[in-house]
């Protein structure tokens, strides 16, 4: 398994350094974000799950009963996340650490692991999409953009790093599959595993299988490509819905969540395109009508038993709820949104992808694409059109960008080597720069500042979105007797890991039933409040005054519960847990 340039035994040092690099970072700052989760809901509710897990709750039972109303809600999430992180807890715990100190261990080491092999990946998916040498630009590119992107800092343990690197392999396998047989089958396993851990990489798992289908199509000596991917791709599938979904439940299909629906068009994509692979059909008409029947068979399968799937993933939602959380975010914001409201977090997330496919389509015009370069390209593109809709596709295209920056940055070094001058040297640098999504984001930073140009959403500012996210903020709230708490969902994954209490509200769309309470409860009239407090069996009300959420259900709801705490002014039936006030989170006790 070699391409020009370096092999994949030199890579990996050169990985694992820049993975070290950026763990002292880390280490010598005191591991920001343990020390404040901020907005980082998922990664708390991850580590709550984990911690029921060992705790003894069962391997299929995906309940989370300390959220919502009585009797919890099911999450949507998938055990395969869990598994790992439940494990290196346990290892430290048998060798002698505390509960709080193998939890930390797990928090640093497993997305530290995740971004080492991420940086490995796209550095390995470069020299094959360069076909040179471009191991230093790739190492630094990717060790840059993945730091910038958050998603693996230390204590981000939910399941988007798992996603980018599965996927970011699947693309490098599938480069790989030509020189190296296996490759297809692995890259048809990551493209199932990414796919099975959330639905959000749907899209680029399609690619990815049309991808070999297409290559199959157009050239027969890739039917070993597709056959692999096909296998790979049906058979982890299969072993994944048998693993993760208890016999009861097999027949039961669930659009946002690896269940039947997904498994069923895993199974026939996967197995049909590996039993077309070794057919005997030769031509590429014959190749062509093959896949066109597979295709067929898969829309008719999903339009006959899973017609609800079809729809939007939000088509259902409740408007307030649309409103007041998922209106808010961040990374389900469009880009219009993002570019007018926060103006760096698109200039780091938008500019480099941009400037990636820009690179692409003037290598277009000089020369046709190789092999490696289309499947890179296409799924750059696909990622940068999902970020036009959703900011949360920039985590991936950001990553794909590396792949043509890193190939520049070797081109114009290769040039300045051979004939050396002060324009060329230039060239490297400004390369540097633009290929770097920091520099993007200080530019904007910078603009932002000189226009001096006031936010114009509350929420507008993601660096500043919520507050109360230090385990030190819910302190006071953990020493009261356990019970049910009412307050912003931006709030309920921390009492849920920092407490022994229930949440009535948390920021996951299955939990219709626990939102819908708190917006009736803190917009209401003190009156209504009461009767959803009475009715939830509610002993605490807390609220964090600087918390985004809660400043827009006062605003919106001047006369409701939230607003009247706002301003101090609680009703008759609330009483102020005195040593709170002035802190981060005020307690009210209910009387």
């Amino acid at each position: 398994m070699t391409v020009q340039g370096t092999g994949w035994k030199n890579d990996l040092p050169l990985a694992l350094c820049a993975t070290l690099v950026v763990l002292a970072i880390n280490a010598v700052s005191g591991f920001p974000t343990l020390a404040n989760y901020g907005a980082d809901n998922d990664s708390m509710l991850r580590l709550v799950e984990v911690r029921d897990l060992l705790a003894g709750q069962g391997w299929f039972d995906l309940h989370q009963y300390r959220m919502g109303t009585a009797g919890g809600f099911v999450m949507h999430w998938s055990r395969l996340v869990d598994a790992p992180l439940a494990f290196l807890i346990m290892a430290f715990d048998a060798l002698g650490a505390g509960t709080a100190a193998a939890e930390r261990a797990a928090q640093i080491i497993w997305p530290t692991l995740l971004y080492g092999l991420t940086i490995f990946v796209l550095m390995r998916a470069s020299q094959r999409f360069a076909g040179t040498n471009v191991a230093m630009p790739a190492v630094i590119l990717s060790t840059a953009a993945l730091f910038f992107l958050v998603v693996y800092s230390p204590g981000v343990i939910d399941h988007h790093n798992v996603q980018l690197l599965l996927t970011a392999a699947s693309l490098w396998l599938l480069m790989e599959a030509p020189a190296w047989r296996p490759a297809a089958l692995l890259s048809g396993i990551c493209a199932g595993l990414t796919l099975a851990v959330g639905m959000e990489t749907a899209p680029y798992v399609a690619v990815l299988g049309i991808c070999a289908a297409a290559l199959f199509i157009l050239d027969d000596r890739e039917r070993f490509t597709a056959r692999g991917f096909g296998l790979g791709f049906a058979g982890i599938a299969s072993l994944v819905f048998v693993a993760t979904i208890r016999p009861a439940d097999w027949g039961v299909a669930q659009c946002d969540a690896f269940s039947s629906f997904q498994f069923a068009v895993a199974a026939l994509s996967g197995f049909g395109l590996a039993i077309a692979a070794a057919s005997a059909a030769s031509t590429a008409r014959a190749r062509l009508v093959s896949m066109l029947a597979l295709a067929a068979v898969i829309a008719a399968a999903v339009i006959v038993f899973f017609p609800q799937c079809l729809a939007s993933p939000y088509a259902g939602m409740d408007e307030r709820i649309r409103t007041y959380w998922l209106d808010d975010v961040v990374e389900a914001q469009p880009f219009w949104s993002v570019a007018i409201h926060q103006p760096k977090l698109m200039a780091a997330r938008y500019v480099t992808p941009c400037i990636a496919i820009l690179l692409i389509g003037l290598q277009l015009r000089i020369r046709r694409l190789r092999r490696e370069e289309i499947l890179a390209a296409i799924l750059l593109l696909v990622a940068f059109g999902v970020s036009l809709w959703q900011v949360r596709g920039s985590t991936f295209s950001v990553a794909f960008a590396v792949l043509p920056l890193s190939a520049w940055i070797a081109k114009i070094r290769l040039r300045a080597n051979t004939a050396p001058s002060w324009r060329l040297s230039t060239g490297i640098v400004m390369a540097w720069l633009v290929s770097l999504n920091v520099t993007w984001a200080g530019v904007a930073v910078a603009a932002q500042s000189m226009v001096q140009k006031a936010p114009q959403r509350i929420n507008s500012d993601p660096d500043h979105a919520v507050t109360c996210g230090k385990p030190g903020d819910f302190r006071e709230l953990a020493a009261k007797p356990a019970t049910t708490v009412l307050a912003s969902s931006n709030l309920g994954s921390g009492i849920l890991m920092f407490t022994g209490h229930r949440a009535l509200a948390g920021p996951y769309h299955r939990n219709i039933g626990g939102n819908l309470a708190m917006l009736d409860a803190f917009m209401g009239t003190p009156d209504a409040a009461r009767a959803v407090i009475e009715r939830e069996h509610v002993g605490l009300v807390a609220i964090c005054r600087g918390n985004t959420e809660e400043i827009s259900l006062g605003l919106d709801a001047p006369n409701g519960l939230a607003a009247a705490l706002l301003r101090g002014d609680p009703p008759t039936w609330l009483e102020l847990d005195q040593s709170t006030a002035g802190k981060p989170i005020e307690i009210y006790k209910v009387r």
